[in-house]
Parts: C-alpha cells; sequence; structure tokens
C-alpha cells in the first residue's frame, strides 16, 4: 500500500470532502415538491428531501433531527440550502449544521415568502446558483489517507460475499485503519449468530458488551412483533446464492469489519469521535444503513455484492465489488471492482486488498463510479416510531 494520500477538497475545519456537492435539503413533506423544483433548477445539485419532519416526537423526532443534520454536514457537502415551512425549525437545522461544518449554509421557508411556494422557489434558484458558483472556487489538494472514512455495506450476497468480497473488505479497512482512518459497518441484526465474535473485538470490554446487547434488543423487538426471521434473512436472493441461515449470512456479513480491534458502537447517524474501525446500530438493508453511515460523515462506501445491486447513496461515491464471476458478465457496467480472481484463487486477498486501496484513492480523489456515471443513488431516512 504505497499510498499515502488522495486529493480532496480541505474544509475550515474537519474532514475534507471526496466531492464539493451543492445540497438542497428539503426538511419536511410539505416543502418537498418545492425543493424538487429548486434542485431541478441548478444542474448538478444533489436532492435530498424527506417526507417526514411534523408530528415526529421522542426518540424518533431526535433521530431524524440527526440524519438530516449529519446528511447536511458531511464534509462532502459544500453549500446547504436548506428549504422548510417555518423559520423555527429550519434555523434549528441550519445552526446544528453550522456547529459541525464548514458549508455555506443559506435558508429560505415559507414563513419567508407568506406561504407562495412559487416565490419560495423561485428565490431559492437564485440563493443556490450564488451558492454553487462559489463552491466552484474549491481545488483539491493532496489529503492524508487518516483523514478519510468510509462505510462498508453489503446487499444481495451470496457464496462469494462471504467467501471473498466481504473478507477483501475486511482487508481494506484493515489497511485504512492502519493508516489513522476510520471505517464503519452496520445492519445489527446481520451481526446475528456472530455477535460474540464481535464481542471479543472490543477495544475495552464495555464496547463488546454494548455490541451483544445491541443484537438481543432488536432480535427480541422483531420476536415481539410476531416476525420470524426464517424466511426474512436470509431473504430469497441470499438463498439462491446459497446462503442457508442468518449466521452462515452474518459470518459472511461481518468479515467487512476485517481485524482491528472495534473502538466503539455509534448510535444511527452518529459521527465517530476518533479515527478507528467502528460499528453503528442500525437498520439490516442498504439505503437506511448507508444513509446512517453518510449522516455520520462518511465520505465515501463500500458495496459489496454477489449478483449485483444498483443502489448507491447519493452523496458518497459507493465503489460496488462483487467476487462472483459471473455478475460481472451480467452488470458490468454496475460493478467498480471485480474480485472474482479471490474468489477463484488465482488472485491473494492482499494482492486485490492493494489494487482495491489504489482504486479507492482514485475514486476519493475525483473518478466516477459507475453509479455516479449513470445517476444512481438517493437517501433513505430512517423511522423509529408513530408520529402524532
Amino acid at each position: 500500500m504505497a499510498e499515502k494520500t488522495f486529493l480532496g477538497f480541505p474544509r475550515r475545519s474537519g474532514r475534507a470532502g471526496v466531492r464539493n456537492h451543492l445540497l438542497i435539503l428539503g426538511i419536511n413533506g410539505l416543502i418537498g415538491a418545492a425543493a424538487g423544483r429548486v434542485a431541478a433548477a441548478l444542474p448538478g445539485s444533489k436532492l435530498v428531501a424527506t417526507p417526514y419532519g411534523r408530528g415526529q416526537f421522542g426518540p424518533d423526532k431526535d433521530c431524524h433531527f440527526r440524519q438530516l443534520v449529519g446528511i447536511g454536514a458531511n464534509p462532502n457537502i459544500g453549500a446547504v440550502l436548506i428549504v422548510g415551512v417555518d423559520r423555527k425549525s429550519a434555523d434549528e437545522v441550519a445552526n446544528a449544521i453550522a456547529a459541525r461544518s464548514p458549508a455555506l449554509i443559506e435558508v429560505l421557508t415559507l414563513d419567508d415568502t407568506h406561504e407562495d411556494a412559487l416565490e419560495l422557489t423561485a428565490r431559492a434558484i437564485r440563493l443556490g446558483a450564488r451558492l454553487a458558483r462559489e463552491i466552484s472556487r474549491a481545488r483539491r489538494k493532496p489529503i492524508s489517507m487518516a483523514d478519510l472514512y468510509i462505510g462498508l455495506e453489503c446487499g444481495h450476497s451470496d457464496a462469494s460475499s462471504g467467501l471473498a468480497a466481504n473478507p477483501l473488505a475486511g482487508a481494506l479497512a484493515d489497511r485504512l485503519v492502519d493508516a489513522g482512518g476510520t471505517a464503519v459497518i452496520g445492519e445489527t441484526i446481520e451481526w446475528l449468530g456472530a455477535e460474540h465474535a464481535l464481542r471479543h473485538r472490543g477495544a475495552v470490554p464495555e464496547t463488546g458488551e454494548a455490541i451483544v446487547r445491541a443484537v438481543a434488543a432488536r432480535e427480541a423487538a422483531v420476536t415481539a412483533a410476531g416476525v420470524d426471521l426464517l424466511g426474512n434473512n436470509p431473504g430469497a436472493e441470499n438463498i439462491r446464492g446459497g446462503l442457508s441461515t442468518i449466521e452462515e449470512k452474518s459470518l459472511g456479513a461481518v468479515a467487512k469489519a476485517g481485524s482491528r480491534p472495534v473502538a466503539g458502537l455509534l448510535p444511527f447517524a452518529e459521527p465517530p469521535a476518533k479515527a478507528g474501525l467502528y460499528l453503528m446500530d442500525g437498520p439490516s438493508f442498504s439505503p437506511e444503513s448507508m444513509t446512517g453511515f453518510v449522516a455520520s460523515g462518511t465520505q465515501m462506501i463500500l458495496f459489496t455484492t454477489g449478483p449485483g445491486n444498483s443502489y448507491c447513496s447519493l452523496l458518497a461515491p459507493t465503489i460496488k465489488i462483487s467476487a462472483n464471476p459471473t455478475a460481472h458478465e451480467h452488470v458490468r457496467d454496475q460493478l467498480d471492482f471485480d474480485a472474482g480472481d479471490v474468489f477463484q484463487a488465482r488472485e491473494t486477498l492482499d494482492a486485490a486488498a492493494d489494487r482495491l486501496f489504489a482504486g479507492m484513492v482514485g475514486f476519493a480523489s475525483g473518478t466516477l463510479t459507475w453509479g455516479e456515471a449513470v445517476g444512481e443513488g438517493s437517501e433513505c431516512f430512517t423511522r423509529i416510531g408513530a408520529s402524532l
């Protein structure tokens, strides 16, 4: 591993960006259509508009707020235009983003336009254009690999995932952590059956115990709702790919965590306090899991798959990896890294990890992933409670 830097966008504080997006952030469902019109008029901008944001209370409201703020504060955001309904809630989000991020921030709400959504749209387009022009002045500079924070995800897994692609992602995570960087895996229910192996990886005993409790709490919640995990996890596509039990799937899934000590268990969408390897307690399906990563500050995501999975983050370049030899025949233009030679014992894991690390540096420095090239990507908010 010779690479010690990538070319990123330095920020006045916090991590550098691997992209420099203008984000249009619609902070509740009443304003979603207007936010969409604004984004459509600003080429290259990224739209994240939640359908929620009013009537939430308790832990669900807190979780939603963390996601909004974390998305706006992600290092890949050069500027954020917050589009809201009322000034009070919009300013709360803006102030919380400003406390974590040096991004340029503007706010416009229906309060400011006497409830005129068309007037809001026109004014927001002008504000957004000014922000886009301003952040275009930024230039990439060499940034230490220690500044990189990546999420490790898997979806539509098969036998090749646990045997090759996920261990490869884990080997890359080891390299990044050794270089002073940070990595995170999520999908708590997919540690079920492997949580005791993770327990012994905790940097301190309390971390290991927290991991076991998190898995038990999710399993208990599912059981209390009358849901049988058998037939739901592994899913039909996993079973077709050769995975027979959740324990088998979990042992493959946690291979993404490599071999370094686990520095801590993060609440959903919570940023890590220092460098190292982390687990995030969160949902077990990719769109929500990855949005939790992005809200915690990941600049990139490594996503392993078996036969293929088109989903990508909108804000964090998503590197698709598969070790399934036939996948690269069928979905070649959706996969960024071919690990098939590892699965077929024609390349060592170490050699492939070196190739993948070099590829990650290229994507961090501006090379488009396939998902970016074809416009694939979204962010998906998690709910954990009912509304008023």
